[in-house]
C-alpha cells in the first residue's frame, strides 16, 4: 500500500534525525532555554526580517491554536473562521473548550475575504443588542487553506486593513506553510506574513519534523506573559531542545523551502496525471494537496494499492478525494500511481 492520505505518515527528514542523534548526549537547559532554540529563533527572525519577533516552540498545531487564541480573546469574544477552517471542523471543539466561540462564515473555497469580515462586523455592531452576542475579536485563516489554496499578498493586505478597522487580531495557521511558500503562484514571504499579521505559526509536524510548530508573534499585547500561557496549557516541553534542534536544522541551507518544493512538485505530477485523463477537481490547488473527483468504481480500484482521504460527496456517483504528498514522497511511488491511473482511467 502506497499512502497519499496525509503529509505526516512518515517520520522525519533525515537531516533532522541526524542532528538529533549528534546532539543526543549533550546536556542543555530545559523548556526551550537552550542554545539550539536560541539559534532557531535567530534564524526564523532573520527569515522574517523581524529581529524583535517573539518566537515560541510548541508541540502541535491544535495546541498552538488554542494557546494563541485563548491569549488573544477576552471572555466575551470569539474567532472568525471560514466554514472549513481547521479550528472549526478538525480540532474537536478545542477552541470552544477554552470558552471562546468559533464564529463561522460560509466560504465555499475555504477562504475569507476582507468584505466577508467587514460585513460580519457591521452586522454585529449595527445590531442594537450587540452586547448580547459573542463579539468578534480575531480573524483566523490558514495558509495554505484546508483545501490547498493560497492567499495573495493583496488579499492579506486587505484582511489586515479590515482587521485594523474593527480592532481584530489577524492570525495565520501555517501547518503546511512551507508548501504555500514553495507554490509557483505564491507571492508572499515570511517577512510579509510577519508584517501583515499579529501572529502566525511555521508548521513543522507536516513539513518534515517529528513534531513541533514555531509560533511567531508580532503583537506586543500577545507577547506579554506568553510563556506562562504555554506552560498553563501543557505546551512548555521539558526537553524543549528537541524542538530547537529540529527548527534550527529546518532553517539551515533552505531545508524548509526545499521540503516544500519537493512535496509540491510531486503533488503537481499527480494533478497533471489526473488532468490528462480528463478528471475534474474540487479545488484548483497549487500546493501539496490535490482533490480529484472520481467515480466509486475508480476509487475502489485505486484503493487496492493506494491510500487517499475521502473529502466530499459531489453527486450520487462521484466523490472528491484528497491525494497528499510530503517531504518523503518518492518519485517512483508517484510513477506507480500514474501508471495505475493509465490503467484504471
Amino acid at each position: 500500500m502506497i499512502r497519499f492520505e496525509c503529509d505526516y505518515t512518515e517520520g522525519a527528514a533525515p537531516e533532522l534525525l541526524q542532528r538529533l542523534i549528534e546532539t543526543n548526549y549533550e546536556q542543555t537547559p530545559g523548556y526551550s532555554e537552550d542554545c539550539y532554540c536560541d539559534s532557531a529563533r535567530e534564524k526564523i527572525r532573520a527569515a522574517c526580517d523581524a529581529p524583535d519577533a517573539a518566537v515560541h516552540f510548541l508541540v502541535g498545531g491544535t495546541q498552538t491554536n488554542t494557546t494563541l487564541l485563548s491569549a488573544a480573546l477576552r471572555p466575551h469574544q470569539g474567532a472568525i473562521s471560514p466554514s472549513g477552517g481547521h479550528i472549526s471542523v478538525h480540532e474537536s471543539g478545542a477552541i470552544e473548550n477554552t470558552g471562546h466561540k468559533v464564529l463561522v462564515l460560509p466560504a465555499a473555497d475555504g477562504k475569507l475575504t476582507a468584505d466577508m469580515v467587514d460585513s460580519f462586523c457591521h452586522s454585529h455592531w449595527d445590531d442594537p443588542t450587540f452586547e448580547h452576542m459573542v463579539q468578534p475579536g480575531l480573524v483566523y485563516i490558514s495558509l495554505p487553506t484546508e483545501n490547498g489554496l493560497l492567499y495573495s499578498k493583496g488579499e492579506l493586505e486587505s484582511l489586515r486593513k479590515v482587521c485594523d478597522k474593527w480592532e481584530l487580531y489577524l492570525y495565520v495557521d501555517g501547518a503546511r506553510l512551507g508548501c504555500a511558500l514553495a507554490a509557483e503562484e505564491n507571492d508572499l514571504t515570511l517577512a510579509d506574513l510577519y508584517r501583515l499579521t499579529d501572529a502566525f505559526y511555521i508548521g513543522g509536524t507536516k513539513m518534515g519534523a517529528l513534531f513541533g510548530e514555531a509560533l511567531v508573534i508580532r503583537s506586543d499585547a500577545l507577547r506579554r506573559d506568553f510563556r506562562y500561557l504555554i506552560k498553563q496549557r501543557g505546551g512548555l516541553l521539558a526537553k524543549g531542545r528537541l524542538l530547537g534542534v529540529q527548527f534550527d536544522t529546518l532553517f539551515t541551507d533552505d531545508l524548509y523551502l526545499r521540503i516544500g518544493r519537493h512535496a509540491v512538485t510531486q503533488a503537481l505530477r499527480i494533478r497533471d496525471a489526473f488532468r490528462a485523463h480528463g478528471c475534474e477537481f474540487l479545488y484548483d490547488s497549487p500546493t501539496n494537496q490535490q482533490f480529484p473527483i472520481l467515480t466509486g468504481e475508480v476509487l475502489a480500484e485505486l484503493g487496492k494499492d493506494f491510500a487517499y482521504s475521502p473529502w466530499e460527496k459531489v453527486d450520487e456517483n462521484r466523490t472528491a478525494v484528497r491525494f497528499c504528498t510530503s517531504w518523503a514522497t518518492k518519485a517512483e511511488d508517484v510513477d506507480t500511481l500514474i501508471a495505475a491511473l493509465d490503467r484504471v482511467l
